[in-house]
């Protein structure tokens, strides 16, 4: 991690949920530029470690040290909004009630950056307005250290890549929990590993983890054998899961390849007389059929005139902005919906397996092992009986969780029951809304270990963008204003061919001058005509913001004049000499800003 002084410190903390421990001796540092990703299998306490870090819960032993002044904002993986009548409201919260009013502009700004209805319910909200609200209120309050919990779940892939621009400008220290490969890719510098109540800690990013990962199970097993002791169980399968991962890779590689170019040889084919010559053999590997089909509601146009055909062994991910019609799609094509006009026919001897997340099959007060097999002791397996101690391991979870209630479970652990109960089924098509929220990285790779192997067709449709790219064949692209196109390729080739260029257009169109008559222009108050809300406020409020840091910077200047302060505290020495060099970097950032809007007034 970056060498500079940590502004936060945990010194082998502790911590037992009744009678197990899920820390034993856990240490860290954050130091501010860090951007931390923070991984590990659902249930071995990587919540709970970000809520010891944001002070929501106190460890049972060990040290905390942050430095003075420091300010912590936590947004947790579900948060309750029950209290709010709007989704400005929610933003507002994260402020101190003294500074709501002053500071209410801040809110405006990233109601506008995040593309958030202000006055939005939130219980009316959907689940990715309300996590951009979330978002929204940890940011306003401009922390040194920012904790997120899963953020990218229920956001679109555009807002995924905009909250990964807001990561990666962010002056302080980020610590971020989530699954998607690429989003961790892309805004993290360093690694902490959770792993059996220890944190593995290192100052690369998320690029390098597997082989780190590597790296570590294989100086475990060293150690035990040279101990002669036997080695650890659940050493020695991560350790062979991360190598044959690896291996598996390439091959699952070289068939999506030969998978996707088969789609684009059946999406030429379409309308062809070849179609007509070979209509039986198409019948007989025909899924579902859509043709010409709408959907509207009120007004508003969701999918206009849309056909595809779908056929074995096709594997099509739904993509696109949130509220663009993306489950409404999925439930058309599925028949669970009916089109305003044309139809959708379904194939014959279709067994269909929907799986949606929401998770209401799932008794809380049942145990796994009844919720799998009621009375039993094995489950029907596509095909043949399993025991159902050895088929909750194959979803990793251990023999004792098999006796424990459903009510235990975290929420990614919930999610790999419902993927135990869901792929059990016989099937020859798999509908997958949204399957990979709240997974851990291992139940993502069992996940595509399981559907590389599944011979049937899948329809899904996720914003992880890894797991787009390593399953579908092509993707079905939902621009937002009804017309839907499907893309064979990776997500990166469909977001350059038709979201990327489609952004270049419209930015050379706002930026083409229209011709209009000379004309002098009028100042009005002092306040520029041509400038967005947000360079408005900042250039009213900035001079303030700019005095009050001056302030600060004085008192804090003759407070490290006192000779004996050195001394007396050394820790408040080199505390109030990282926040004088902080508040320095800042003040001259707002000044080079209101210097530069000035400047734009000028020139009009």
């Amino acid at each position: 991690m970056a060498n500079i002084t940590p502004i936060y410190t945990l010194k082998e903390i502790s911590l037992t949920f009744g009678v197990r421990p899920l820390f034993t001796s856990v240490s860290l540092n954050i130091c501010r530029g860090d951007k931390i990703c923070l991984v590990g299998r659902n249930g071995s306490g990587k919540s709970t470690l970000l809520k010891i870090i944001s002070g929501t819960i106190d460890p049972d032993g060990g040290i905390i040290f942050i430095q003075p002044g420091i300010k912590t904002a936590y947004m947790a993986q579900e948060e309750d909004f029950s209290l709010y009548q709007t989704l400005k409201d929610v933003i507002l919260s994260g402020l101190e009630e003294k500074d709501r009013a002053s500071q209410s502009y801040k809110a405006d700004i990233l109601m506008e950056a995040l593309e958030i209805n202000a006055t939005v319910n939130p219980q009316t909200a959907s689940g990715g307005e309300r996590k951009k609200a979330a978002l929204a209120r940890a940011l306003i309050s401009e922390p040194d250290i920012l904790l997120l919990d899963e953020p990218t779940n229920h956001l679109d892939i555009t807002t995924i890549e905009k909250l990964e621009e807001i990561i990666k400008k962010f002056s302080g220290a980020v610590v971020v929990i989530s699954h998607d490969r690429s989003f961790l890719t892309r805004v993290s510098n360093a690694t902490l590993w959770l792993d059996r109540g220890i944190v593995h800690q290192t100052d690369k990013g998320f690029a390098f983890f597997e082989s780190w990962q590597e790296e570590i199970l294989n100086q475990e097993i060293i150690k035990e054998k040279y101990l002669n002791k036997k080695i650890e169980e659940e050493t020695e399968w991560l350790h062979k899961g991360v190598t044959a991962r690896r291996r598996r890779n390439q091959g699952r590689l070289r068939r999506l390849k030969q998978l996707r170019q088969d789609r684009k040889e059946q999406i030429k084919k379409l309308g062809s007389v070849d179609l007509e010559i070979k209509e039986a053999a198409i019948r007989s590997k025909l899924i579902l059929e859509a043709k010409h089909i709408n959907k509207s509601f009120g007004p508003r146009e969701i999918i206009k005139d849309f056909s595809l055909r779908m056929m074995k062994g096709n594997r099509i991910g739904i993509v696109g902005p949130n509220g663009s019609g993306k489950t409404t799609l999925l439930k058309l094509l599925t028949a669970h919906l009916k089109p305003d006009s044309g139809f959708v026919r379904i194939g014959k001897n279709l067994e269909m397996v929907y799986f949606d997340q929401n998770r209401e099959i799932l008794d809380p007060e049942k145990t796994l092992w009844k919720t799998l097999c009621g009375e039993g002791d094995h489950i029907w397996v596509r095909g043949h009986y399993r025991h159902v101690i050895a088929y909750l391991k194959d979803f990793l979870f251990t023999p004792e969780q098999a006796q424990s209630p459903v009510s235990c479970l975290s929420g990614g652990e919930k999610n790999r029951l419902m993927l135990a109960l869901s792929l059990a089924k016989e099937s020859n098509f798999l509908v997958l809304d949204e399957p990979t929220n709240d997974l851990d990285m291992d139940t993502l790779d069992l996940l595509l270990e399981v559907l590389d192997e599944y011979d049937g067709t899948i329809l899904l449709v996720s914003h992880d963008r890894d797991f787009l790219n390593k399953i579908t064949t092509s993707m079905l692209y939902l621009k937002g204003d009804g017309s839907v196109i499907e893309h064979v390729g990776n997500y990166e080739e469909l977001y350059e061919k038709y979201v990327k260029s489609a952004q270049k257009a419209d930015r050379k169109t706002s930026d083409t001058p229209k011709k209009e008559p000379v004309k002098e222009p009028e100042r009005q108050s002092g306040k520029p005509q041509r400038l967005s809300y947000k360079d408005q406020r900042l250039y009213e409020v900035l001079p303030n913001e700019i005095s009050a840091l001056e302030k600060e910077i004085q008192t804090i200047e003759q407070a490290l004049s006192d000779p004996a302060l050195f001394t007396a505290d050394t820790e408040k020495f080199y505390a109030l000499t990282e926040k004088l060099q902080s508040l320095q970097t800042l003040k001259d950032e707002k000044e080079t800003k209101w210097l530069e809007i000035e400047m734009q007034i000028s020139m009009m």
